[in-house]
């Protein structure tokens, strides 16, 4: 039997771009409904299961969950579970963990970041790109170019050092500036940006898919946003690789960890994430944080791509004062019955 941890999570969870795509049922073998959504949370240990050897209660702890982390309280494996470093708020580490992680493997596992390198990174302003860009800069003399919607450019103007809307030729505004390309592409759109990338790699340059991001675009699961994605692809010829020198890989960390059983090694990258965070090397940007009640304006906000950074849900909050509309529409009501009532007199 798995040993277990029981979390109150009475402090924050957070918002990932993949709960957009379960809603839309933009996934592969999305889970049938009802389910609970959320794949990250933080809070204090409860109750501990048999065998539970590295927290003990009281703990204050952050964790990834496979579903259901949007609850009142949360069952979890110990070896999806992280204790949260004295001076880290509970803010910080829901933040961090998902983004930072993903963020880390891109960076130093597959992108074998180096002095001097150059890195392309995708939605450059959202929470997995802010990490991208902090991360990048413990290592010397790295250049970054990101893409980003227009409207975020001067938030994030410091954290890159050149960034173009997505809509513009952005592969050519590199060449312009590095002619050779660069040495690393972070891809979290997918379809025709996929062919981008690679062509803008340099010899011995790394391309790697972390999300397909192009594929949510409406309201509702597009059959016609996956096609396109799909058919914007061009098959890979191992060939051509071989010829250019160029690498293509793949990141879910969902799959790696929960599929794939890499606990102990998303655990390692954890541990040093705290390091450098208790050093003072890197912080995490939140966007904004949200009342349970306000979630469907919490998700449309990163479903218009309009964050900056993560965003959080607290329990704790009261939720946004809505529009007094129901006010209003009763007021138009009353209007339009003593509008009726003026017509029938008159007749």
């Amino acid at each position: 039997m798995p040993s277990f941890v029981n979390d109150r999570l009475r402090n924050l969870y957070g918002v990932n771009f993949l709960d957009l795509m379960v809603r839309q049922g933009a996934i592969d073998n999305p889970p049938k409904t009802p389910f609970t959504l959320g794949f990250e949370c933080s809070g204090e240990v409860e109750v501990l299961g048999e065998n539970v050897e590295r927290f003990q209660i009281g703990d204050r702890v952050v964790a990834f969950t496979d579903y259901k982390a949007w609850s009142e309280q949360v069952i979890v494996t110990e070896q999806h579970v992280y204790k949260i470093p004295t001076g880290m708020s509970f803010q910080d580490a829901t933040a961090m963990l998902f983004n930072y992680v993903t963020a880390y493997i891109l960076l130093f596992d597959l992108g074998n970041l180096q002095k001097g390198h150059s890195l392309l990174v995708h939605s450059a302003g959202g929470g997995v790109g802010l990490a991208v860009s902090q991360l990048a800069k413990t290592v010397e003399d790295v250049t970054i170019f990101g893409t980003a919607s227009y409207n975020k450019h001067e938030a994030i103007k410091n954290n890159v050092n050149h960034v173009f809307d997505h809509v513009v030729d952005y592969c050519q505004e590199i060449r312009k500036i590095s002619p050779e390309g660069v040495d690393l592409v972070l891809d979290c759109l997918c379809g025709e940006d996929t062919n981008r990338g690679i062509g803008i790699l340099k010899p011995l340059g790394k391309y790697v898919l972390y999300g397909t991001a192009n594929v949510v675009t409406g309201e509702t699961k597009s059959f016609f946003s996956f096609a396109k994605s799909w058919w914007q692809v061009d098959k890979i010829n191992p060939l051509k690789l071989y010829d250019e020198n160029k690498s293509i890989s793949g990141l879910n960390v969902r799959q790696l960890l929960f599929k794939q059983n890499r606990h102990q090694y998303v655990r390692n990258i954890v541990n040093t994430l705290f390091k450098w965070y208790n050093a003072g090397k890197i912080r995490p940007t939140v966007d904004s944080v949200w009342a349970f009640e306000d979630i469907g304006e919490a998700m449309q906000k990163m479903h218009d791509r309009k964050n900056v950074g993560k965003v959080l849900l607290d329990p704790t909050l009261e939720p946004k004062e809505k529009e007094k509309t129901a006010e209003a529409v009763e007021n138009t009501s009353d209007a339009e019955k003593d509008g009726k009532k003026e017509i029938t007199e008159s007749k």
